[in-house]
């Protein structure tokens, strides 16, 4: 079975990389560093702070297995060439919530880059499924377990 590609941009890439980069060089050292230092004090069998290290180098490997794993099936987006024409993922949009009669901005992402506090949206939530394909001056529905919302799309431009 064909593993999910997964959609990033250019900057949940490089943040991507950058983790990766921070577990394998930094925390898996600082993280030995504690290990041994739990061991220099003996019986490790009643040894909290060895249990601890052990259990954060165990999250840490967890992390990096995750994260090459995101990255081994990465597709990026291309900001320079996304279609201006209709939402897609790479876009930024600003929407207007017809019901709430307010305007909000929202970045269309691959969905392990979604983060809905900072606006970034999946392509795979229902706001995000409604979104894509839709041009300027469209009202969207997006059926929520709580009713339709509709949405007109006011602008959309490339991430910045």
């Amino acid at each position: 079975m064909e593993e999910k590609k997964n959609l990033l941009t250019y900057a949940g890439l490089r943040k991507l990389e950058d983790e990766l980069h921070d577990l394998k060089v930094v925390k898996r050292k600082e993280v030995a560093e504690k290990i041994k230092e739990a061991r220099e004090q003996g019986d490790l069998s009643e040894n909290a702070e060895y249990d601890a290290a052990k259990d954060e180098q165990r999250d840490i490997e967890a992390r990096i297995e995750e994260i090459e794993k995101i990255l081994k099936n990465a597709e990026v987006v291309v900001e320079d060439e996304v279609d201006l024409d209709k939402i897609s993922v790479g876009c930024k949009v600003r929407v207007y919530d017809m019901e709430f009669e307010e305007e909000m901005e929202l970045k269309i992402v691959g969905s392990t880059e979604a983060n809905s506090l900072q606006g970034k949206i999946s392509n795979e939530s229902p706001v995000g499924k409604a979104l894509i394909g839709a041009k300027t001056g469209d009202v969207v529905d997006v059926e929520l377990p709580t009713g339709v919302m509709q949405y007109k799309i006011l602008e959309i431009q490339r991430q910045v």
